[in-house]
């Protein structure tokens, strides 16, 4: 289960430019229409949505190895490509032509004439990535050292991709002929097949497996290709779009007269947190198509109106299937969406899905609000345990999404219970240890739309467009970087004083810089100058960052900057500053410059690990100096002695396009 999750997670980030490419469509036929007839804008516009849409196979191969991939890196999506381009090739028309000996290319069987589709896609990007996870460690004799890592992922994803396509050979005809026949039986079955397909879609929200289901019916799987050739304009009239139109009335119309329906029902004394809850989850179904926070409010604390739900999904794309409406769309079924579709050549008589929309917000609401009513349900406001949001939900920490960050981490057992945590567009993916641990009451009232746990370990939590702001504060906190960010910021010794408490020897120096420099990514720092000119905080030669023996520092991932082998031992202050902090252990100090520029000075790599011993600080937090104060004075042999490089880093914290100079 927990793969087919990360699977679904992945899909989406292929599927994310979908959006831009409906723009530019969109607008493609919005001036085509007001003009007349095509003319060079249009053109242009549309050519360069149909770039996007026309590659959404190879798009699928490098984000889903990019999504699989154990950590984010460029290596994965070259893998993917790798694996696309030589399966893709090996089992092209042309090469089956020549490998079976044929005398016509009309004669190699059409399943690999439709070989570029999004399942091979997906196969190949699970290829790029299984091999990124295996092999990027890999280590190769010293003769061969230049392809040891990750330079022999590439080398390794084509071998097995040779293999893959060996076996495609003869496995890709069958699987075609079976999607095929799939798609051909839902499309026999008219608008019925259609409904079903609407019905499964719904039911398959939970698992996030809808995702796979959608690909079917949207992409060239099984020959349907609905949405590709509605956003391409390739269709054909009053056929495509048949699997997208009956969304818009649920998605505009159905899903906010069952948020006024559960606002109505909530009780007195919650109506108004209902309201908050409610309000933003029935914009964000109307406006941009994201159902799943309003959808994860009622799905697992009232599943027979989830069920409702799938059903009327279903008819309502069956009825749209039957009338002469059809309507497409590049993300969702929203009111953005449909505005930039309206005049798309496929849309048929959009106008008929706004009179359903009415008819079907009706339904839902008196479905809701009756069934809510009669069978007491305990939809949001109703519960037995009150889960309102916490008042002070933003701002209890360094950004908004850390205070909600601490409440959700809190409500699933703690740091230590959370083995691993992701997230796609709406929900946070996780891996609990003891799932009984987790306090589902307490995620509501933190913000959670809902709670879903798939079996196992796996626990998905339903927050909204947001989530990867919140997934990124979690991390934060749970790899213990929120302190040092805040033992950073403070410039009084009051908060020097904590600082002590905060960090615990044993911290690596590197990560205490890191934790640091995290901030430079939570703050706007326009008012930071792009070059940074600094007096020579310590005696020595100066190198690169890139050869810091420490890749937090060399690869830029704390900040821009230089370092400085030492042969002095005093710091001194590179410009004038106030002091923002100095480490307990005295081996790093943090300033912030007169012109906005935050540096921080870190004197060696893992030198947290003397405890002090070699270090001498000789200012305090808050202290204002001018270029050339000593700031503190360190041993470089103890520091070597030690078996540590005495390196020392000088890095700029809140503009990631500085350049440090200097003289």
């Amino acid at each position: 289960m927990k793969f087919f999750q990360r699977l679904g997670r992945s899909i989406m980030l292929p599927v994310a430019v979908l959006p831009v490419a409906a723009i530019l469509s969109g607008i493609s036929y919005w001036i085509s229409s007001a003009a007349g007839g095509a003319n060079i804008v249009s053109a242009f516009l549309g050519a360069a949505g149909g770039a996007l849409l026309d590659n959404m196979p190879l798009l699928f191969a490098v984000g889903i190895s990019i999504g699989m991939a154990n950590k984010t890196d460029g290596t994965s999506a070259l893998a993917g490509l790798v694996s696309w381009l030589t399966i893709t090739t090996l089992l092209s028309p042309a090469t089956m032509q020549n490998l079976l000996g044929l005398d016509d290319v009309a004669d190699v069987n059409p399943a690999f004439g439709k070989v570029q589709n999004v399942f091979v896609g997906i196969l190949a990007g699970l290829i790029g990535a299984w091999c990124y996870n295996k092999f990027k460690g890999t280590k190769l004799p010293d003769a061969l050292s230049f392809f040891s890592g990750k330079r022999s992922v590439a080398i390794v994803t084509a071998g097995v991709s040779l293999v893959a396509a060996v076996v495609l050979m003869f496995v890709w005809p069958v699987v075609y002929g079976a999607l095929v026949t799939f798609g051909e039986w839902i499309s026999t079955m008219g608008p019925f097949g259609a409904g079903l397909y609407g019905f499964m879609n719904r039911l398959l929200i939970p698992t996030g497996l809808h995702h796979a289901l959608n690909s079917v019916f949207w992409f060239d799987v099984a020959g349907i290709n609905d949405l590709v050739n509605f956003l391409n304009g390739t269709g054909t009239y009053g056929v495509t779009g048949q699997y997208m139109a009956g969304f818009f009335p649920i998605m505009m119309f159905g899903l906010p007269g069952a948020a006024l329906a559960m606002y109505l029902a909530a009780d007195s004394k919650r109506k108004k947190v209902t309201y908050g809850i409610m309000l933003s989850a029935a914009i964000a179904s109307f406006f941009v198509g994201v159902t799943e926070p309003l959808e994860f409010s009622f799905m697992f604390v009232a599943p027979w109106l989830y069920l409702i739900h799938a059903v009327f999904t279903g008819i309502s794309v069956m009825v749209a299937a039957m009338l002469p409406t059809r309507l497409g769309f590049g993300f969702s079924a929203g009111f953005i969406d449909m505005v930039l579709q309206w005049t798309n050549p496929m849309a048929q008589n959009p106008w008929i899905l706004l009179l359903l929309g009415v008819g079907w917000f009706f339904i839902y609401f008196g479905t809701f609000y009756f069934l809510i009513k009669r069978f007491n349900l305990k939809t949001p406001g109703r519960g037995d345990e009150l889960d309102e949001q916490d008042a002070d939900n933003v701002g209890t920490s360094l950004t908004g999404y850390h205070g909600t960050a601490e409440k959700f981490i809190a409500a699933l057992g703690g740091k230590d219970n959370i083995m691993d945590v992701d997230n796609c567009a709406t929900r946070l993916r996780m891996e609990i240890a003891d799932t009984s641990k987790i306090d589902e009451h307490a995620l509501k009232r933190a913000g959670a739309a809902g709670t879903i746990k798939p079996g196992g370990h796996s626990v998905q939590v339903v927050y909204g467009l947001n989530v990867q702001f919140v997934k990124d504060a979690m991390e934060d906190i749970i790899n213990d970087r929120t302190e040092r960010i805040e033992a950073f910021r403070g410039a009084s010794a009051a908060e020097t004083g904590a600082v002590a408490g905060m960090l615990a020897p044993g911290v690596g120096g590197a990560a205490i810089a890191a934790g640091a420099a995290i901030e430079q990514h939570e703050r706007a720092a326009t008012d930071t100058p792009a070059v940074v000119r600094l007096r020579q905080p310590v005696a020595g030669t100066v190198v690169p960052l890139s050869e810091v023996p420490d890749p937090m520092f060399a690869q830029g991932t704390m900040g821009p900057g230089t370092a400085i082998d030492p042969t002095g031992d005093t710091i001194v202050a590179p410009a004038d500053a106030t002091v923002a902090s100095v480490f307990p252990t005295g081996h790093a100090i943090g300033l912030a410059l007169t012109d906005g520029t935050e540096l921080l000075i870190h004197v060696g790599i893992d030198t947290v690990d003397m405890k002090g011993d070699g270090f001498e600080t000789l200012v305090k937090a808050g202290d204002i100096v001018t270029a050339g104060t000593p700031l503190l004075r360190f041993d470089a042999g103890k520091i070597r002695a030690a078996g540590h490089s005495a390196v020392t880093p000088i890095i700029v914290l809140n503009n990631e396009s500085a350049t440090v100079e200097l003289s």
